[in-house]
């Protein structure tokens, strides 16, 4: 009986702390405040815990005259504050820069691990933006998104708020949802981003171009004519976010992420 009690708790305790490899994509656009001090803005986003437990910065733009305003993020990364360019905030494997001059649709992606570089266990966690576009406290804010990581994925369309549209959250685990893949089909798109979901794909070869979403599900499907060597998407129908064009010559498929700023 001692046996097999302890050998359902080691199976309980394995199920627990399950470290499944995958990837977090999350795209979102900023609405324009220019009401306030034109398109001068600050942003953080970063992973918590489901108790809010600091995991990984993603973004974090500010600069000196700025330092004070992102104090949410500088404390939950381990500052003050008072002041989000301190060294003792934790950017580690963050995209940083400058205080940004507009504002835009912003991607970003986390592989499941800390700032230590260490798989994170399987459970409940927040990615969360903290967006400030003027130094009083009404022009600034905070919006968290959970989402569980784990062997299944979890797609999300969140709500459109007065701050923020567009938005798509996708945890995959390996071997699931869309990764760019290239090969020698001489594919280029362009414009990326597109203002307005418009697409031009120029190759040397194909039989059909779709569209998918950060699922993996299809937004556009079109077959190519004989001796085409282009086609204009129009994906102006769907919400600003990350998409996948994918060019097929019948044999291979290349697959192309390109984001929509309308």
């Amino acid at each position: 009986m001692k046996s097999l009690l302890l050998s359902i708790s080691l199976f309980t305790c394995g199920l627990l702390q399950a470290q499944t490899q995958g990837t977090l994509s999350f795209s979102f656009t900023q609405t324009a405040h220019t009401s306030y001090t034109g398109n001068k803005n600050v942003l953080a986003v970063w992973i918590q815990s489901s108790t809010g437990t600091f995991v990984k910065t993603r973004l974090r733009y500010a600069g000196g005259g700025t330092s004070d305003h992102l104090p949410t993020w500088a404390v939950n990364s381990g500052g003050t504050a008072s002041n989000c360019m301190a060294t003792a905030c934790n950017k580690v494997g963050a995209t940083t820069g400058a205080t940004l001059t507009s504002f835009g649709t912003r991607t970003l992606t986390w592989d499941g691990t800390d700032a230590s570089g260490n798989l994170v266990a399987d459970g409940t966690y927040k990615v969360t933006i903290e967006s400030c576009w003027n130094h009083g406290t009404s022009a600034k804010t905070t919006r968290s998104f959970t989402f569980t990581k784990g062997t299944a994925a979890d797609v999300q369309t969140p709500a459109d708020d007065a701050n923020f549209t567009g938005i798509a959250l996708a945890w995959n685990p390996s071997g699931a949802g869309v990764a760019e893949t290239t090969n020698d089909m001489n594919v280029s798109i362009h414009p990326n981003p597109s203002s307005n979901g418009i697409f031009t794909v120029d190759f040397n070869y194909a039989t059909n171009v779709s569209a998918v979403n950060l699922a993996g599900e299809e937004v556009y499907s079109e077959e190519i004519k004989m001796n085409e060597v282009s086609k204009t998407l129009n994906l102006s129908n769907v919400p600003n976010g990350v998409y996948f064009i994918c060019v097929s010559n019948g044999v291979t498929i290349s697959k192309h992420k390109v984001v929509i700023n309308k």
